[in-house]
């Protein structure tokens, strides 16, 4: 190559460099703090879902986005250092998954947008002021109302009518919330006739041993709270129950497609795909404290006829009618 030439291309990459500086320092960022790890398939296939709307409404990372992601899993001091970490990377907004990601944002920024997907409790967790006008950093969508403690617990009495003692299970340190569903599963438990009583657990051994006290109480079974530690922790709630043959009541879909009798909740892939439209409005310069927080509109009663065979239960028709599926 010829000096002259040689110069001629410096000169061309030396005056690109910045263009590529400022189009790289252009990038909008995206956090990311899920309260799952990073191989739990159903957490995937909710992230899948957010960055295909995300493409849709014209973003694509390295071109206009840049996104980092923390796969947390559902313990507290993880989650506490990956929103910390987050924070300090400075996005422009962040997706949360969980109560308790957004918990742990929330303490990290009061000033970063912060949009949730499935909180049960907003106002009550002090994430909001109001649903219509949340008013501070932070917005999203709930997934279920109050009334599903008494739901779920109406749902066991069906199928399992000489039901007289069930437990709700979840984790004090991450479903916050409790209280939120308590009283509707206390009350519909009094008017059932039946014994209903927290189970908390905070670990494998917890959840092996509540379930094992509930299978050797004849007519007893469990009702699962909506919780991001259960939805980690499914696999041994799930076993448990299967082989202390406990006839358990769960929140979401996958619980019955991985072999829990019973799932009664709201269709949780939906609220990712409303948090990737309010990314986009915030990105666009909205404010979250103007977006309202939104409600679930779409519920989904599976049902697994294989597990209710091994308990030697019998599904009711008016059961089976209602159901959105039947797992055979």
């Amino acid at each position: 190559m010829k000096r002259r030439e040689f110069i001629t291309l410096i000169g061309s990459a030396a005056a690109a460099w910045p263009q590529l500086t400022r189009a790289q320092s252009e990038l909008r960022r995206i956090g990311v703090l899920m309260a799952y790890r990073e191989d739990d398939a159903e957490a995937q296939k909710y992230l899948s879902v957010f960055w295909d709307t995300l493409k849709q409404l014209g973003w694509t990372e390295g071109i206009n986005i840049s996104m980092t992601m923390h796969w947390a899993g559902s313990e507290l001091p993880e989650i506490e250092q990956a929103a910390k970490e987050l924070v300090k990377w400075r996005p422009g907004v962040i997706l949360s998954s969980s109560t308790p990601t957004t918990a742990a944002l929330l303490r990290a920024t009061r000033t970063i947008p912060v949009v949730f997907a499935i909180v049960s409790d907003p106002i009550g967790s002090g994430f909001v002021s109001t649903f219509a006008k949340p008013g501070g950093n932070a917005t999203g969508f709930t997934n279920l109302d109050a009334s599903m403690g008494g739901k779920w617990l109406e749902l066991l009495k069906e199928i399992v009518p000489d039901v007289h003692e069930v437990g709700f299970l979840f984790n004090p340190a991450t479903a916050t919330y409790a209280n939120f569903y308590m009283p509707s599963f206390i009350s519909a438990g009094a008017s059932l006739g039946i014994v209903a009583r927290a189970a908390p657990v905070t670990n494998d051994q917890d959840i092996e041993a509540v379930i094992a006290s509930y299978g050797m109480v004849p007519h007893s079974g469990v009702v699962v709270m909506t919780d991001s530690f259960t939805s980690s922790h499914r696999e041994v709630i799930i076993r448990s129950a299967a082989q202390h043959r406990v006839p358990a009541v769960y929140p979401y879909r996958f619980f019955a497609q991985d072999g829990g009798l019973l799932a009664y909740g709201n269709n949780r892939v939906e609220p990712f795909r409303g948090a990737a439209g309010y990314v986009n409005r915030i990105l666009h310069g909205e404010r979250p404290g103007d977006l309202p927080v939104q409600a679930p509109t779409q519920f989904e009663l599976v049902i697994n006829l294989k597990t209710a065979k091994a308990l030697d239960l019998t599904v009711p028709p008016s059961v089976l009618a209602r159901a959105d599926e039947v797992i055979e």
